[in-house]
Formats: structure tokens, C-alpha cells, sequence
């Protein structure tokens, strides 16, 4: 493992390699900016819950970047749709 990785990008190399999953087929950008968005608009802990819905997606057959693209969609929606109810 190289020290000259950031070290979440050492931890994906290492994650991978363990499970034997090309690290290739994680695209960090989406990942990240879905798992901040569910945190922020939904709530904290439904962030590593609906990673592992999207993952779920992605194993059967939806595209990584197009799956997390649209849990932010909801994410944001979600905000607003509850925001409406409270009122």
C-alpha cells in the first residue's frame, strides 16, 4: 500500500483488494456527495443505510454515478417534501 495515497483512497485500494472487487468500479466523486447529501437532508445515520441500498441498485444492474446521482435527487427532495408537511 502506498503511503502516498490520500487515505481514503488507500482504504478503498485496501478495502478492494480484500474482497476482491476492482477498484475501478468505485467511483468516490458520487459516492461521497451522495452519502453528504443523505447526512445532511435526511439524517446522519440513513447515510451508510442507503449506501448500502445503493449498493444493492448497483448489483443489480444500475449504474454506480446514475444510482447515487439519484439518491441525492431524493435526498434533496426528501428535505423539501417534509419541510411542506411540518408546515
Amino acid at each position: 500500500m502506498s503511503t502516498d495515497l490520500p487515505p481514503i483512497d488507500a482504504w478503498v485500494q485496501h478495502v478492494c483488494t480484500q474482497l476482491d472487487v476492482h477498484p475501478g468500479l468505485v467511483d468516490l466523486r458520487p459516492l461521497l456527495d451522495m452519502t453528504r447529501d443523505v447526512a445532511h437532508q435526511v439524517d446522519r445515520p440513513a447515510a451508510p443505510v442507503t449506501a448500502f441500498i445503493a449498493g444493492i441498485a448497483v448489483a443489480s444492474g444500475g449504474d454506480a454515478r446514475v444510482v447515487a446521482e439519484r439518491i441525492s435527487e431524493l435526498a434533496h427532495a426528501w428535505k423539501s417534501e417534509q419541510q411542506e408537511v411540518d408546515r
